[in-house]
């Protein structure tokens, strides 16, 4: 690694492995402590574009990733032209696995299009929020052979090297289908900046697009043509911190004993669970069940484990009094099986394949493990009670990957 300095700050370069074997390298400024923003340039740009943003960023207190795309400044410039879409969005998938948190994603133009489809699968996971700069969804023939012509003239040296081959086999219509097709699923905060006098945001494919976007609001700079980050460098600074303080602070939410309940659910929220549905019998023997991730091993010599149930369940009464019950940890395909558990008004068992236990508890097909227990004691814990079970049996699939919960939303594991 290199480091240097952009004003008062260290600047580390790195690299990254992108899609294909191909290297990719970014700048790294700030405290690795503070919340973490990835920079994705344009086409015909490099890094170099965001110098002025990322000291703004880094003296507001950010971490910032600013990354050269494949084919421009220090990345690599593949031989073969690997320079399709799918490829640029593999590297920026890639980067954001290598990543030690969730940034926020700003990225403009051509950047914009590969974020705006990276994370089209998996937005929450990978990201904390979306801002999409100076980004066209659609252009009729004419605009789009001048943005070519434009990109073509730009210079190719110094800071600014890059590889026109990186724009030459992009068809704009097959971009825009995409982007419209991506915007339902991009469910994360997300910004959306352009130039008040542009064309872009008069275009009926932009208008489309923003209002497909699930999170999303729009803001445009004035007296701003296509560049804002160029041409309004300092109005659009103000306009992302403004988005990032309200939807990515630095300064740590906190509860203190008498305030919102809600502060500390998402408090605890920050702890990630697995999912279980713990199941038991009702005393005619109809198989009942409910879905909780405040499950935990407690002893292996006597084998015991807990669940805590809310008071206020529907199957509260018969889980307190039932002499055997089932805890069955969930794997990724389950997710279905953890929201009917967690609703109303459905016949669980019904959509559920299941089979009756040794000890006669419905255990539900395909768990990650189930574990068999006989009831060990029972504590009350608030609006809350606490089951403990004596492992009697258990039945696992290590090769399974785990459905994880964190935040509020279902997650997957990572594999780095």
């Amino acid at each position: 690694m290199d480091r240097r300095y952009l004003g008062r700050h260290v600047v580390t370069l790195v690299r990254f492995q992108g899609f294909g074997a191909t290297s990719l390298e970014a700048e790294v400024s700030g405290d690795e402590h503070d919340p973490a923003i990835l920079l994705v340039h344009g086409a015909g740009q490099t890094r170099a574009v965001w110098s002025v943003v990322v000291e703004g960023l880094v003296q507001a207190g950010r971490r910032v990733i600013n990354l050269d795309l494949r084919g421009h400044g220090g990345s690599d410039w593949p031989e073969s032209g690997a320079y399709d879409l799918d490829a640029h969005v593999g590297d920026l998938r890639a980067v954001l696995a290598q990543l030690g948190s969730r940034p926020v994603v700003v990225a403009a133009t051509l950047g914009g299009w590969i974020a705006a489809l990276a994370l089209e699968t998996d937005a929450a996971n990978l990201a904390a929020g979306l801002v999409l700069v100076d980004m066209p969804v659609g252009a009729d023939p004419e605009t789009a052979k001048r943005i070519g012509e434009r990109l073509r003239q730009q210079p190719s040296q110094g800071d600014a090297r890059w590889d026109p081959r990186a724009v030459a086999h992009l068809d704009i219509e097959v971009v825009r289908q995409r982007l419209l097709r991506a915007a339902p699923a991009l469910v994360l905060p997300t910004q959306v900046v352009r130039g008040g006098i542009g064309w872009v945001g008069q275009a009926a494919s932009s208008i489309e697009f923003d209002a497909l976007l699930p999170n999303a609001e729009v803001v445009e700079v004035e007296d701003a043509d296509l560049l804002v980050v160029t041409d309004r460098t300092e109005a659009f600074l103000g306009r992302l911190l403004d988005f990032l303080e309200r939807k990515q602070p630095r300064s740590a939410a906190e509860f203190r004993a008498g305030s919102d309940a809600r502060t500390l659910r998402d408090a605890m929220g920050c702890f990630a669970t697995g999912v279980t549905i713990v199941t038991a019998c009702d005393a005619q023997g109809t198989p009942i069940g409910l879905t909780a991730n405040s499950f935990t091993s407690v002893s292996l010599d006597p084998p015991l484990l807990l669940v805590c149930i809310a008071n206020t369940a529907g199957t509260a009464p018969i889980l307190r009094e039932a002499s055997h019950f089932g805890v069955n940890v969930l794997q990724t395909s389950q997710q279905p099986a953890s929201n009917r558990f967690a609703g109303k008004g459905e016949d669980r068992f019904a959509a559920t394949p299941w089979t009756p236990g040794e000890t006669g508890v419905p255990l539900l097909d395909g768990s990650l493990v189930s574990f068999e227990c006989r009831r060990h004691a029972v504590h009350d814990g608030g609006d809350h009670f606490i089951l403990v079970g004596k492992v009697v049996r258990a039945a696992f699939e290590p090769r399974r990957d785990p459905l994880l919960y964190f935040r509020g939303k279902y997650r997957r594991l990572h594999f780095t």
